[in-house]
């Protein structure tokens, strides 16, 4: 009797613990029984549990845990084609929830991955077709708002079988591809090249220019320079000369004794100079006379 008691409570607990369920804050829980979607017996709609203790019938109902937050799908970027038959490698991401969770959980099992794999080629389906009927300018310079409202209302339309809500579809980042943007840079750089090649030959000529010029100016100084040296010097040699002019009028035997130490002053001025000349000779004429006066 007493182990009949132990089994009962034992059952008891078994059916009390497979009778309850909890869904966790940002979930929501949908009941599988006999491998469908419990529904609502008065409206037909699927039964959605919101997060708290609930009551299941144990061994027939199996529980399914959906997260009910806003996900985010930010996989690789993808090549697009645009009008131009230009290739863009194009990166976005899909802000989504589920809205319909019967639906999601038929189409894609519960899988989250699963899920975001079916979205993502329904949102590139709906950018394909944005990108396929502008260029390369209009994406660029401010159609990318246009471009990525309709690509959402597109994918919205698709996605609402696979009982997901798009919230947000955004372009991250438009690139051209590596050999595109390769050459693009290559063309860029020659460009540039040439630019600067043109702007120094201008500037080598006007180097030329500007140096010409000044040789030419100095050239000029330098002639004025020595043509103004020779008529200074003329001028202090014509002075001179009129000074001894009137020096040799005043008083000839002064100047010639000027004159004498002159020349004394020049041919004694350097140490290791030699003189061979008699000690009576002309030029010692006042050297020798001791009245410093020439003795007739």
């Amino acid at each position: 009797m007493k182990n009949l008691i132990i089994a009962i409570v034992v059952l008891l607990v078994v059916l009390a613990s497979g009778s309850l369920f909890v869904v966790k804050e940002g979930e929501r829980a949908i009941v599988i029984q006999f491998g469908k979607v419990q529904r609502d017996d008065q409206s037909g709609e699927t039964r959605v549990f919101d997060p708290g203790l609930h009551f299941k019938l144990p061994f027939i109902d199996s529980v399914k845990h959906l997260d009910a937050r806003i996900q985010t799908l930010d996989d690789t970027p993808d090549r697009f084609v645009t009008s131009e038959k230009k290739d863009l490698i194009v990166d976005s991401y899909v802000k989504w929830r589920i809205n319909d969770f019967a639906r999601y959980y038929l189409s894609t099992g519960g899988n989250k991955l699963q899920a975001e794999a079916l979205l993502k080629q329904k949102v590139n389906n709906g950018l394909r077709s944005e990108f396929g009927t502008r260029t390369i300018s209009q994406i660029v310079s401010g159609e990318r708002s246009a471009l990525m409202s309709q690509a959402m209302q597109q994918a919205s339309t698709s996605s609402d079988e696979l009982g997901i809500k798009i919230v947000d579809v955004r372009v991250k980042q438009i690139n051209l591809p590596t050999e595109v943007s390769n050459s693009i840079f290559q063309r860029m750089r020659a460009e540039r090249a040439a630019v600067a090649r043109e702007h120094r030959s201008e500037g080598q000529e006007q180097a030329e220019v500007i140096r010409a010029d000044i040789d030419a100016k100095v050239t000029v100084m330098l002639a004025d320079a020595e043509r103004n040296a020779r008529q200074l010097r003329g001028e202090g040699d014509a002075m001179a000369a009129q000074i001894y002019a009137d020096a040799y009028s005043q008083n000839a035997e002064f100047y010639s004794f000027l004159r004498s130490m002159d020349a004394y002053r020049a041919s004694f001025d350097n140490k290791q100079d030699i003189l061979v000349v008699e000690p009576d000779s002309e030029f010692f004429k006042y050297m020798n006379a001791s009245q410093g006066r020439k003795n007739d």
